[in-house]
């Protein structure tokens, strides 16, 4: 099985922690060169120095993702002496609550931080990747597109936009070698994994040993899931040996998606 990627180049985008980072890493271990994006300049160049490397070429974009004119301007300069072969689109996640207590500028700012960034990127990225006949965008989304999680009203809508978004793209780019997939974390040791436990325990007056107790006996693994987990399955969509998987959503959850 072909999982060789030298000679490639990833732009990783929220690749300073958690499941980003760890996709990075995965990436840069099968021998892409590796572009981390995120808005944190100190992060992004600790992390870029932590990247493993066997006469890679490692480097990184400082962009915030609440801004697309701002990730816009950056690519767009980076992609005039570059080119992109790999591209994971990956960005925090909207608060919580339920969709119908959710004001408009919440679903705005969330569609732009998600959607509209994707957008971007890949019309920055995929004219390189027709050329080369080589392509791989991945999406890492959530497992809320398959069945909607309570609680998370905004996200859910955005993710599942998303999901739409990247099916049609699939649609539109196989046959220049291109392939577009969507990865679906379930519940994953992240920091904003440790963000939503808090604010539940808050919420409903119990601790968050006892709302993590609740969230892992609804998985048939009976445990969380590591970043790197969800970054192998992500890692083996970028790679050669999967170049006939188009278009699909793969949920990472231990089986707690209840659907097919």
């Amino acid at each position: 099985m072909n999982l060789n990627l030298s000679g490639k180049t990833a732009l990783v985008c929220g690749s300073t922690q958690g499941i980003g980072k760890a996709i990075a890493m995965e990436l840069a271990s099968m021998g892409a060169n590796i572009v981390l994006m995120a808005r944190n300049e100190g992060k992004l160049q600790q992390v870029t120095a932590e990247l493993p490397n066997n006469n890679q070429k490692h480097t990184h974009l400082a962009a915030d993702f609440s801004d697309p004119s701002q990730v816009k301007e950056v690519i767009d300069a980076f992609m005039e002496h570059h080119t992109i072969d790999i591209l994971i689109n990956n960005t925090g996640g909207p608060a919580g609550g339920q969709a119908i207590d959710a004001n408009i500028d919440e679903f705005r700012q969330a569609f732009n931080a998600h959607l509209i960034n994707n957008q971007i990127l890949a019309q920055a990225v995929v004219p390189s990747m027709k050329k080369a006949k080589f392509g791989r965008i991945v999406n890492v989304i959530s497992t809320s597109v398959k069945m909607p999680l309570k609680g998370l009203g905004v996200s859910n809508t955005i993710r599942g936009a998303v999901a739409s978004w990247a099916k049609t793209l699939a649609t539109e780019l196989g046959e220049f070698g291109v392939t577009v997939n969507n990865v679906l974390p379930g519940a994953t040791m992240t920091v904003r994994l440790a963000a939503i436990i808090e604010n539940k325990a808050k919420k409903i007056n119990i601790t968050e040993q006892e709302v993590q107790n609740a969230m892992i006996n609804e998985i048939p693994a009976k445990r969380f899931a590591e970043a790197e987990e969800v970054a192998n399955a992500a890692a083996f969509l970028c790679s050669p040996a999967a170049s006939y998987i188009n278009g699909v959503n793969i949920p990472v959850d231990g089986g707690r998606t209840g659907c097919l």
